[in-house]
C-alpha cells in the first residue's frame, strides 16, 4: 500500500504538486493519471525517495522508503527506462543490480526469460530499441520480486504484443495481492488496465475513483440518430431531460433516452431511422473533461 498525505514540492517559486493526498491500495491495478506537468513524475519520485517533498509525506506499507531495509525487495520501480549502464550487457546490467542486493544469478535469468529478452540479453543495453529498453526496465524492476510496483509509462515504445503482455502481467500482480501504479498517456490501454483511477492536473488531485465510477460521474450515454426526417424525430423525443447535439446533416447525438424507447417512438410515427447507436461514455471522454482547464499545453483544434 502506497499512502501519500498532503504531499508538496516546490521548485523555487513553482510548485510542482500541491497538497497531494491519495492511497493506492493493494489488489488492484491504480492508473495514474494527467497531463504533463501535472506532477505525475515529480510524485512517484517522491515516493521512492528521489525528490524530497517540501511538505507532506509518503509511505510504502507503512515505511518510508529511505527506510526501507530491503527496498528492491518491497518497491520494483520503473521511471526512466534510459537509466542503464550503456556499455554494459543487458544480462550483467542486471546482475550488477542482483549483486548488490544479495539476489541470485537465477533470478536475473528469470526476469530476462519473463520479459522476453532473452534473445538480446548479452547485447549493450546502449544499442537498445525504445521498446527493448522498456522491456529491460521492466526486468530491473522486477528482479526483488517486490510486493509493490510502480511503472511510469512501462508501455512507452513496445509492440501489440509487448503492450498486451505488460496489460496482462500488471493485472496478474494485482490479483496475487500486490499493489501496483501504473502511469500511461494512452487512454485506451488504461481502460482496459486499470481498476482504480487517479488523476493529477496542475499538481491537484482532480479524481480519485474507481474507473467505472468515474467513468460514470464525468460522461453521458448517448444515442448516434440518422434520419431523413430527423427534425421530427427530434421533435417526437423532446423532453425536459433530453438533450440533442447535431452532427451532420440528418445526424445528431441524443442522451437522455434509450436507443429501444427513441426507434419504437420513430416506428410509431413512421420516421424512417437509418442508424441507432448506442454510445457509451469512455476514459478518454472522461479525462478530458476532468482536465480541460488543467492542461499547460493544449494543442490548437482543428475545424
Amino acid at each position: 500500500m502506497i499512502v501519500a498525505e498532503q504531499l508538496t514540492k516546490r521548485f523555487g517559486d513553482k510548485t510542482a504538486v500541491s497538497d497531494v493526498s491519495f492511497t493506492v491500495q493493494p489488489g488492484k491495478v491504480t492508473g495514474f493519471l494527467g497531463p504533463n506537468g501535472a506532477g505525475k513524475s515529480t510524485t512517484m519520485r517522491m515516493i521512492v525517495g528521489l525528490d524530497r517533498p517540501t511538505a507532506g509525506a509518503v509511505t510504502v506499507n507503512g515505511t518510508a522508503y529511505a527506510k526501507l531495509r530491503a527496498p528492491i525487495a518491497e518497491v520494483g520501480v520503473l521511471l526512466d527506462a534510459k537509466a542503464v549502464h550503456t556499455g554494459r550487457t543487458a544480462r550483467n546490467h542486471l546482475r550488477a543490480m542482483a549483486a548488490t542486493h544479495g539476489i541470485g544469478r537465477a533470478r536475473v535469468d528469470e526476469v530476462i526469460e519473463l520479459t522476453g529478452i532473452g534473445s538480446v540479453a548479452n547485447k549493450r543495453a546502449g544499442k537498445f530499441s525504445l521498446g527493448m529498453g522498456q522491456r529491460l526496465g521492466i526486468a530491473a524492476a522486477l528482479l526483488g520480486d517486490p510486493h509493490t510496483l510502480i511503472l511510469d509509462e512501462p508501455v512507452n515504445g513496445l509492440d501489440p504484443e509487448g503492450v498486451r503482455w505488460v496489460r496482462q502481467f500488471v493485472r496478474y500482480l494485482a490479483s496475487e495481492g500486490r499493489t501496483v501504479l501504473l502511469s500511461s498517456h494512452l487512454m485506451s490501454e488504461m481502460s482496459q488496465t486499470a481498476d482504480h483511477v487517479i488523476v493529477l492536473g496542475r499538481g491537484r488531485v482532480l479524481a480519485d475513483a474507481d474507473l467505472t465510477d468515474l467513468v460514470r460521474a464525468w460522461t453521458s450515454n448517448t444515442v448516434r440518430v440518422r434520419s431523413p426526417r430527423l427534425s421530427d424525430l427530434v421533435t417526437a423525443v423532446a423532453g425536459p431531460d433530453v438533450t440533442v447535439t447535431a452532427a451532420d446533416p440528418g445526424v445528431a447525438d441524443i442522451s437522455g433516452v434509450t436507443a429501444a424507447a427513441i426507434g419504437d417512438l420513430a416506428a410509431s410515427l413512421g420516421i424512417p431511422v437509418h442508424e441507432l447507436t448506442p454510445r457509451t461514455g469512455s476514459l478518454e471522454d472522461a479525462y478530458l473533461a476532468l482536465t480541460g482547464d488543467a492542461v499547460e499545453y493544449k494543442s490548437k483544434e482543428i475545424s
